[in-house]
């Protein structure tokens, strides 16, 4: 019996698991497009360019929606109903605020003269920073499935709803990460 209970509290859950997995595989997919944007930067032929404010200010937004994100997921630990429904809620703004952001440095790139058809650089700059954002916009989503689990169930804190936003936060803080590293990669290698 002893090592039936060691057992299960030594196993990981199967979905964070999966998660585990599918992060690794991006964060893969990122050290390859990263390879070849040094690579490709390396043949010459680079056109230079500087980063519109809206990536910096997107980078603070994106951190301090991780932060929010991690205090709500700690307010509901700890049965905070009020202060883990405004702190979701407010992460769920500055996620969608970090996209907007996005789009509003692009726009501001493309007027500048950085497009996907001109020079490389400017290529690599949205494939980076677009797919990032789609990475983004699958944590949304997983916001807006918590936000409305929190909003229509009666709150509760079981281990099964523990667990579940904790896969929210754990991808949350993911494309946090991934962005820091991208945002750092792209202003030392410009």
């Amino acid at each position: 019996m002893e090592n039936t209970l060691i057992n299960k509290r030594n196993r990981i859950h199967p979905h964070k698991f999966a998660l585990w997995a599918a992060m690794a595989s991006v964060t893969m997919m990122f050290g390859a497009f990263t390879s070849a944007y040094i690579v490709k930067q390396s043949a010459g032929n680079w056109l230079e360019y500087s980063l519109p404010s809206a990536f910096y200010f997107s980078t603070a937004i994106l951190l301090l929606s991780s932060f929010t994100l991690h205090k709500s997921f700690n307010s509901f630990r700890n049965g905070n109903e009020q202060a883990y429904k405004n702190l979701l809620l407010i992460s769920l703004f500055l996620g969608v605020s970090f996209v907007v952001l996005q789009y509003l440095g692009w726009t501001d790139l493309f007027v500048k003269g950085v497009d996907l058809k001109g020079n490389v650089s400017g290529s690599f700059f949205y494939l980076l920073s677009g797919i990032h954002a789609l990475h983004v916009l699958g944590g949304i989503a997983a916001m807006v499935v918590a936000v409305i689990h929190a909003y229509t169930l009666k709150f509760k804190v079981t281990q099964f709803r523990v667990d579940r936003f904790d896969l929210v936060v754990n991808y949350w803080h993911f494309v946090d990460f991934l962005w820091i590293y991208l945002f750092i990669f792209l202003l030392i290698r410009k």
